[in-house]
């Protein structure tokens, strides 16, 4: 319509410059009104020309309209990326628990060099009684769990470091026995034992402990008083005796507690060594001898008579340590 309406106009406007160009000019004002009429009707063209076209957007409204558009996109893209995103956010803020759990893995398996001797120890003990408290039998462990015999080098002190692990396994033994006996008492389910056969007991269990090694055991013994081994052994048996004593039910705190413990003491190294030469059946002899002992420890009464008990247990395991030289010699076999 709007076109129909511009092109009417455009004919009329030719049409009068028509008859005006047709008609000769009477005057020169008469040219000048016809000029101003057209210069006129061209105006009018235009600016119904330009009213009738859209509006263009401003520059401003248009980056304004570009600037939403754009961030209404941006933001579209943000939740779909940060939906996609979050699960590797999530991950990432996770613990590493994969790590974790490979070191938990790594941890069942892995083995400290202590935890490592102490198997090899714990497998040539087997191998005793055919080479004896020696490197051969450590090497003889090592082999049979897989490792080479070189492996022997990490024991520096050779057949010493076979007997104190021997040492340490049985006293450890025997403190879950008494501690179980201890707590069976505790609940009523067993009832307690007087203070002498509860030591002899103790004595009796951990001495048989050396039964399977027995031929043997003189040798170690020898080994234990080689002064490098001499703080060890001693450590040992000072916490053998200290146990016993203590599910015993013995918490004295004066004097007593180290007279009990000196008497023990010497009461087990004798017991032992007679146990070396024992040859009646199941060592009854030894087990004799035992009880003989163990009454003079629990019937101690005046100080003057413990002051000498204690001498004689001192004396009794220095005379001990003559007597397992003898054995080492041959001179005091087992029959």
């Amino acid at each position: 319509m709007a076109a129909l309406l511009r092109a009417l106009r455009v004919g009329r406007a030719l049409r009068g410059l028509g008859g005006a160009v047709a008609t000769p000019p009477a005057t020169h004002l008469e040219c000048s009104t016809l000029r101003r009429g057209f210069q006129s009707s061209l105006l009018r063209l235009q600016d119904e020309s330009k009213s009738d076209r859209p509006p263009a957007p401003s520059s401003t409204t248009y980056h304004e309209h570009y600037q939403a558009h754009s961030s209404e996109q941006d933001t579209t893209a943000a939740s779909q990326g940060g939906s996609a995103a979050e699960p590797e956010a999530e991950e990432a803020s996770r613990p590493n628990t994969s790590y974790q759990d490979q070191s938990g893995e790594q941890g069942e398996e892995y083995e400290t060099e202590d935890q490592l001797q102490a198997r090899i120890l714990t497998t040539a003990l087997e191998f005793v009684p055919l080479h004896g408290w020696s490197m051969e039998a450590i090497a003889s462990g090592a082999e049979t769990l897989g490792l080479s015999s070189a492996s022997t080098g990490m024991f520096h002190n050779g057949s010493g470091d076979l007997v104190l692990h021997f040492i340490a396994q049985c006293n450890s033994q025997l403190t879950e026995i008494l501690a179980e006996q201890h707590k069976q008492v505790q609940l009523g389910h067993a009832e307690p034992k007087k203070t002498a056969d509860f030591l002899r007991d103790a004595v009796e269990t951990r001495l048989r402990m050396h039964i399977p090694y027995i031929e043997t055991w003189p040798q170690a013994m020898s080994i234990l008083l080689l002064p490098h081994n001499i703080p060890d052994s001693l450590k040992h048996l000072s916490t053998l005796v200290d146990d016993i004593w203590y599910y015993a039910g013995d918490r004295s705190t004066d004097m007593n507690w180290y007279t009990k413990r000196a008497a023990l003491t010497g009461i087990y190294n004798t017991t032992e060594l007679v146990m070396v030469q024992d040859s009646s059946p199941d060592f009854q002899d030894t087990w004799n001898f035992l009880d003989n002992r163990i009454q003079d420890v629990v019937n101690m009464a005046s100080t003057a008579k413990q002051v000498q008990s204690t001498g004689e247990a001192v004396v009794q395991g220095l005379m001990g340590a003559a007597v397992t030289l003898k054995n080492l010699t041959g001179m005091n076999q087992r029959r």
